[in-house]
């Protein structure tokens, strides 16, 4: 049978003369939640993430950090090079990545302006997002002014019993030109549930065979894939995949309680002029059962063989 997505939105029984602060849009396949498209006050992510068995497999905000919005793009270290009078160039530095003020960098919102879904093909289904990467409101910008322009596609399918998502990321620059990086809180995201983390009794491990954040963190390693159990005895979790051609130098920050983080922008700034474009791709694995099980060795070979 044909695997049918729908993308709908979540209705919100309000007041009369209240109104919703942000909205959720949730992908279903053939009835059954796969991920939300969220807008927080933020960032846009998507929320709750679910496996094809229905677990729900991250987390989205959670106490300790709650700037991890479950499966995520961010980017502290945004540094904007604004003219000035008499062809002086300024810097701005934003932070894209925290709620609040963080080590002297205010925070930036990313926000949809514009987000549409279709189908792609009978068994798969792609969203496009237009985002803006504005700084927080100061004066004489007081809706911020805008660091970057991104254009996002997510495309998910369900393959082998797990949902593959690829995410393709395009960070423009807009009126001015800017640097991105060194930093590694950027570039994409996934917090697990607390359940998965290492420090609960679930896994992470990479595809050199290293287990435990510390060891996965700063390495070269191809894919990250993080399990644990999920209730009723049963495991799930979430492999993330760079795309090569965006990451050779690719750098990971992994903890055992929870996150994974991976760009190309830790080692060195990437410097975008204004009219150009950076673009980065990841692909997850959202898959019940643990490494082994969900074949994500032979998932990841699969994966670089359909790049070409």
């Amino acid at each position: 049978m044909t695997a049918r997505f729908v993308l709908e939105e979540d209705p919100i029984a309000l007041p009369r003369g209240a109104w919703a602060a942000t909205e959720r849009r949730t992908l279903r396949l053939d009835g059954r939640p796969v991920f939300s498209l969220t807008q927080g006050r933020y960032r846009s992510y998507l929320y709750p993430l679910c496996t094809p068995k229905g677990f729900a497999v991250t987390s989205e905000a959670p106490a300790d950090h709650p700037h991890h919005n479950s499966f995520w793009i961010a980017a502290d270290h945004v540094h904007c090079q604004m003219p000035a009078a008499d062809d002086r160039i300024e810097e701005y530095t934003y932070n894209f990545y925290n709620d609040d003020v963080f080590q002297g960098r205010s925070p930036g919102r990313i926000v949809a302006v514009r987000s549409t879904g279709e189908a792609d093909g009978d068994a798969a289904f792609r969203i496009h997002q237009s985002l803006e990467w504005r700084g927080p409101s100061e004066w004489a910008a007081p809706q911020g002014r805008i660091a970057a322009t991104e254009d996002r596609w997510i495309r998910i399918s369900l393959d082998r019993e797990a949902y593959v998502i690829d995410v393709e990321s395009t960070l423009a620059a807009a009126d001015w030109d800017f640097v991105i990086g060194p930093t590694r809180h950027s570039y994409f995201n996934v917090r697990l549930v607390e359940g998965i983390a290492a420090t609960s009794g679930g896994a992470v491990t990479d595809d050199a065979g290293r287990s435990g954040g510390a060891a996965i963190t700063g390495s070269a390693a191809r894919w990250v894939d993080y399990s644990g159990p999920v209730g009723g005895g049963n495991r799930a979790g979430v492999a993330v995949m760079p795309d090569p051609r965006d990451h050779q130098d690719v750098s990971w920050f992994v903890t055992d309680w929870g996150v994974v983080t991976v760009g190309p922008f830790r080692k060195e700034g990437r410097r975008v002029a204004k009219g150009q474009s950076v673009t980065v791709r990841y692909r997850t694995i959202v898959h019940d059962g643990d490494t082994g099980t969900a074949d994500i060795a032979a998932r990841y070979a699969d994966y670089v063989a359909g790049l070409g």
